[in-house]
């Protein structure tokens, strides 16, 4: 079975803890690299963010743990890569 590489997720989130708080606790996961973590839109209570994980051997199930101690819930999983290496997607005509 390949090894998770980069998961980004699309993350309802109270606006507590904050996105430093927060992407100290991911960074700390056994196999991440690095994280991102983007807003996109702000309510009164919550926040929209994009989270970026990138490691050699990501856990998802550890990911989304920290992410739903902290309050917060995955709306999608937008992008995922495994195997030996990371591929970047490429424009085709239909972009």
């Amino acid at each position: 079975m390949g090894n998770l590489r980069r998961i980004v997720l699309d993350v309802l989130k109270p606006l507590e803890p904050n996105i430093v708080d927060l992407v100290r606790k991911i960074s700390t996961l056994n196999g991440v690299d690095g994280v991102n973590i983007t807003i996109y839109e702000i309510d009164h209570h919550v926040e929209n963010a994009k989270i970026t994980v990138e490691g050699e051997q990501l856990s998802f199930q550890s990911i989304t743990a920290v992410i739903e101690e902290n309050g917060g819930a995955v709306h999608s999983i937008d992008e995922v890569a495994a195997g030996q290496r990371t591929v970047e997607e490429v424009e085709t005509h239909q972009d």
